[in-house]
């Protein structure tokens, strides 16, 4: 289902501060996800480069990226949006599922408390960070039935008060909620269908004016792994059906090449956490 109308003239953007892990160490290593396969081995130094058009992306369109230094024995620390989530100037920070990745939520846990968010406070529940967990501007979108709790939303409504709506995941290759559903503006988001549930449907219809529905063969390359400003949408180049689709809804969209992080399971918005002050 899709509702648009247009939106030429009515988008803008608003200018954001991004939190960035650099891939140094970023391997495919083990499998936590179906996109992952170590026998298809990651090229690091095509990572590095595809890493850095995203942060000068990101600083090409306004916005402030900071960084946080990668830790050996930590592959996956390059998905900075699983290291807590940031609304108001306030944290919680991450529990992860798998053990391979729990280390991340103290590097992260640390990032926040020495640098200007003393109110990083840490989870009672497994969540991911923004993986799962999406701000909609007066409400909080809580993923949840692979790697995140729906039993998160307490203390969600809690720390950020905010109501906080809980979607089922039923689709393993769509694993958090970041890779089926991105919010574009208050009003309008760009999901895949085939990702929710019947009550996740009904939810989402009732929170956005808009929806935008991607087709398959853009789900399949992460192109709902995306990020926007309000305006400026940056998202996989892979993705050229859902990009005419945003254009069409008076989006800018922005491509690109984010290939070498598919081999996990990643995108730009994996690769990028919003810090909300």
């Amino acid at each position: 289902m899709t509702h648009t109308d247009g939106g030429a003239g009515r988008r803008t953007a608003h200018a954001r501060s991004y939190l960035m892990c650099p891939p140094e160490h970023f391997t495919v290593q083990y499998v936590i996800n179906p996109w992952m396969d170590p026998a298809r081995p990651v090229d690091t130094v095509r990572a590095m480069a595809q890493w850095r058009n995203l942060r000068k992306t990101f600083t090409g369109l306004g916005h402030q990226v900071r960084t946080i230094s990668a830790e050996p024995g930590l592959p996956d620390m390059v998905f900075a949006a699983n290291g807590g989530t940031v609304i108001g100037g306030q944290v919680l920070g991450a529990r992860f599922r798998y053990p391979q990745r729990e280390p991340e939520s103290a590097a992260y846990l640390r990032w926040f408390q020495q640098h200007g968010f003393p109110l990083a406070v840490p989870p009672r529940s497994i969540n991911e960070g923004e993986g799962d967990i999406i701000f909609a501007g007066h409400s909080v979108i809580a993923g949840y039935g692979f790697r995140s709790d729906e039993a998160v939303a307490p203390q969600l409504a809690g720390l950020f008060g905010l109501p906080v709506v809980s979607v089922r995941l039923v689709d393993p290759r769509f694993y958090h909620l970041d890779t089926a559903l991105c919010v574009l503006d208050a009003d309008t988001a760009a999901y895949y269908p085939a990702a929710f549930d019947d009550a996740g449907l009904a939810a989402l219809a009732s929170l956005f004016a808009e929806l935008i529905e991607a087709k398959d063969t853009d789900a399949e390359v992460l192109g709902l792994n995306a990020v926007s400003d309000g305006r400026h949408v940056v998202l996989p180049a892979q993705a050229c059906g859902l990009a005419e689709q945003l254009s069409a809804a008076g989006f800018e969209p922005v491509g690109v090449d984010m290939s070498e992080f598919l081999k996990a399971g990643g995108g730009p918005k994996c690769c990028t956490l919003e810090l909300r002050s």
